[in-house]
């Protein structure tokens, strides 16, 4: 049987406070993928709104079922007719927030939802701190969603240092692996590339990671660099720098089953327990 092709796309965006500006934007990206060819469509982390301040944040997003990004988007996807993975949305969760990925089939239905695992608390040498973990969080569980052309494993921007994530993903069947982020111009200068086809090599999948970039209204400054790469670590498109557009690629999904013949990791993989040897 012939393995199935398909054309992913990924929508670069520069998401800032306005939820409804960003909402549109990311319909017409969409909308010009699909014009353009694609059946999938990636936006980034945090599609509907980039905002630092907490209170700000709070005031502006809402339950799932209330959001508005994701209703037009559940519309546009039915009215194309192609799969959307939403890279994440800002969600109520209680008294915190959700950083919540959402697949949405062709008829516009919500396939899998998956909150982020991994929390990015971290600071940087240039003096930029963040602390998700004082306001989202975190997931506990992982997930795959079966799509027309394959399995699909679910992952947010900071998840993509963690490749015991990933592996188990591929282990769970998935073939196409996902990192949607906000990766800041510093980390993503010098990680983005090396990670994400680092995951796609590990692992014998596509990646396919769509990105913010560029300056933002609440300060911060984003890489951008929206990849897709294939199962051999090549990158089959990439954006232009942090400029918000639309990238396309067509995935030949013979090529998972042709990566891992060739590196059979997956299967070569054995239990490791480690020894500390002492003077």
């Amino acid at each position: 049987m012939t393995a199935p092709r398909f054309v992913a796309a990924c929508v670069q965006m520069r998401s800032g406070r306005d939820p409804a500006q960003n909402r549109d934007a990311a319909v017409a990206g969409i909308r010009e993928a699909a014009e353009r060819g694609a059946h999938y469509v990636q936006t980034p982390e945090m599609t509907s709104l980039l905002e630092r301040d907490r209170e700000s944040l709070f005031r502006k997003i809402r339950e799932p079922e209330h959001d508005s990004t994701l209703g037009a988007l559940r519309d546009v996807a039915r009215e194309r007719g192609v799969v959307v993975h939403v890279g994440s949305l800002a969600v109520r969760n209680g008294d915190k927030v959700a950083n919540r990925a959402l697949v949405i089939d062709r008829e516009g239905a919500v396939l899998a939802a998956y909150d982020k695992l991994h929390l990015y608390d971290v600071d940087l040498p240039n003096g930029e701190s963040y602390r998700e973990s004082a306001t989202y969080t975190g997931g506990a569980r992982a997930v795959v969603a079966d799509l027309p052309w394959g399995r699909l494993g679910v992952a947010i921007c900071y998840d993509v240092r963690f490749p015991a994530l990933y592996r188990a993903l591929a282990e769970a069947g998935a073939e196409i692996l996902s990192a949607p982020a906000a990766f800041t111009r510093q980390t993503g200068e010098a990680h983005w590339h090396v990670l994400q086809r680092a995951r796609a090599i590990e692992t014998g999948s596509f990646m396919i990671s769509a990105a913010q970039g560029g300056r933002h209204e609440d300060g911060r400054e984003t890489y951008g660099h929206s990849l897709i790469v294939d199962p051999w670590g090549r990158v089959l498109a990439e954006a232009e720098g942090n400029a918000p557009g639309v990238i396309l690629a067509e995935i030949d999904m013979a090529l998972v089953a042709d990566a891992r013949a060739r590196i059979p990791a997956l299967r070569h993989a054995r239990p490791v327990t480690v020894e500390v040897a002492r003077p």
